[in-house]
């Protein structure tokens, strides 16, 4: 599976880990950075990793960040990403399943690594239902760009 990794300061550590995971789990990895441990922003580092799952030049992205939150609302922003914060391989699972996730972000500074490997194989591995799940999903997809004004009412 080809994937892209990207980080910001406060992860340079785990995603350097999770890199060498990946590949060593025999899967394709584009590194996005950052490259030192030096303060940069995590929204530049999010969409450049998610304008490529975007564009279908990757499968999945992970992003990593010290709590994940910043990467995942940042991630959510450009159109055709569907991230998620997982915090344990059920949730990894079940973005995969029922949400078709294609990006996956996770804190540095609230997770421990194993964690981190066990959830990432688990979406790298686990593939969409589709079934009842594809109409929710095309309504996610609907949304992007979105106005509140274009939201439909109940």
């Amino acid at each position: 599976m080809k994937i892209a990794i990207a980080a910001d300061h406060a992860a340079f550590d785990m995603k350097n880990e999770l890199v060498a995971f990946l590949r060593e789990s025999g899967n394709q990895v584009d590194d996005l950075g950052p490259f030192s441990a030096d303060r940069v922003d995590y929204p530049d580092f999010a969409a450049r990793a998610c304008a490529r799952v975007a564009d279908k030049s990757v499968h999945r992205v992970v992003l990593v960040c010290g709590s994940g939150i910043g990467m995942a609302m940042s991630a959510n922003k450009i159109s055709g990403c569907r991230a998620v914060v997982a915090h344990n391989s059920w949730e990894a699972e079940m973005a995969r399943r029922h949400n078709d996730a294609n990006v996956i972000c996770f804190g540095s500074r609230s997770m421990g690594i194993d964690v981190v490997k066990q959830s990432l194989a688990v979406f790298i591995a686990t593939e969409f239902d589709g079934g009842r799940h594809t109409g929710r999903v095309a309504k996610m997809s609907k949304l992007d760009g979105s106005a509140i004004s274009d939201v439909p009412g109940e």
